[in-house]
């Protein structure tokens, strides 16, 4: 082998210095591997743009050495790109169950039809040309998210994926540290973590904070509950249909992504309620108020979304009454500040009681600090 060939080289096409379209690819030799392949939203001033995704046009000139993506878990900055790429590239995708569930169908949404997608789990080893990997169990915002130990020619590279260190996760599944452990025995070249709050002092609560804020707020509401969160949280859901059924309130889902990630979690036992509990959103009229949740859309004030067309008067389903309770159980994401602001200043004008910001234990971080 050429020498210039027999050095790793770690190649960021995404996600470092940013927020979202997350991809790296590892070559060593005629070998490449990707972790990740997600898209971004634009910046204010990227006017007429939807999405941006990686430039990959290392990888299509390089598509013959490229041996499989590997997914972290299945959030848009870490998925998203892939109904794209793999209109380009023929190459396996790795994921856990409910990942290539979520993405599954995107790719359906983008009429791909021939993706070669790979289950994995956490212990399993998958070999991708020069490469090894292992799969460890992380605790994230979303169920089913990996880390992964790569073993290569020059050594071990550990990547955390995004991570939080919860040990009182809602499914009971806590990070697999002592995998961390074995391998930082053994020996690490590299450690790539999650740095998304590496300037945040103390710890991130546990998901199951969240749900005792839920049942305050559940006990003391007098009339119809509306929890806007983001669709992937399926933990958050969990907790909101845990409360709901406590205080004998009906569940209704509403936001084209927010049914179909629920319709996947239920197929796959991530989400687990009581039969009966959920109903169609045409079915809430059937109830009074006070016996009514709606999870929806719409914690980032998008335009579209079922919880802003609700403040505006335009939702056909679900229009805001005096003494509705609305939580927006989510944190903006860095840039949706004002279109969040815009959303929570109209419910109030409408007449109901908003609760939002971390403050009030509303939402928690899915991402590690100090």
């Amino acid at each position: 082998m050429d020498k210039s060939l027999k050095k790793l080289n770690i190649i960021p096409l995404g996600g470092l210095g940013e927020i979202g379209k997350n991809m790296t690819a590892f070559r060593y030799g005629n070998d490449i591997i990707l972790i990740d392949a997600g898209l971004m939203f634009p910046e204010d001033d990227m006017l007429g743009i939807d999405l941006v995704i990686p430039d990959i046009t290392y990888l299509i000139e390089n598509q013959d050495k490229l041996k499989g993506i590997f997914l972290t878990h299945g959030h848009e900055d870490h998925i998203g790109a892939l109904p794209f790429i793999l209109k380009q590239l023929d190459v396996p995708v790795y994921g856990t169950a409910l990942t290539l569930g979520i993405l599954e169908g995107r790719l359906d949404e983008a009429g791909v039809s021939t993706a070669n997608l790979n289950v994995v789990k956490s212990g399993d080893r998958v070999r991708a040309g020069v490469f090894k990997l292992e799969f460890m169990r992380v605790n994230h915002s979303i169920p089913d998210a990996i880390g992964m130990a790569i073993h290569t020619p020059v050594g071990l590279i550990v990547h955390t994926g995004d991570f939080k260190i919860d040990q009182t996760p809602v499914d009971g599944q806590v990070m697999e540290l002592n995998r961390f452990a074995e391998y930082g025995d053994r020996g690490v070249l590299l450690m790539m973590a999650d740095s998304t709050n590496a300037e945040r002092p103390g710890y991130t609560q546990s998901e199951k904070f969240v749900g005792e804020t839920f049942d305050n707020e559940f006990r003391y509401a007098k009339h119809r509950i509306i929890v806007a969160t983001f669709s992937s949280n399926v933990h958050r859901i969990q907790q909101i249909c845990d409360t709901a059924a406590r205080y004998g309130r009906k569940v209704a889902v509403m936001g084209r992504s927010m049914v179909n990630v629920v319709n996947i979690s239920l197929k796959l036992n991530y989400l687990n309620v009581p039969e009966g509990l959920l109903v169609d959103i045409d079915e809430i009229r059937n109830y009074t108020n006070d016996k009514i949740v709606v999870i929806c859309t719409g914690s980032q004030g998008e335009p579209m979304s079922a919880l802003t067309r609700m403040s505006m008067g335009e939702n056909r389903k679900v229009q805001i009454v005096p003494g509705d309770t609305v939580i927006i159980s989510a944190a903006p994401i860095p840039g949706n500040e004002k279109m969040v602001s815009n959303t929570i200043n109209h419910l109030y004008m409408l007449g109901a009681e908003v609760v939002y910001e971390k403050a009030n234990g509303v939402h928690v971080s899915g991402h590690a600090s100090q």
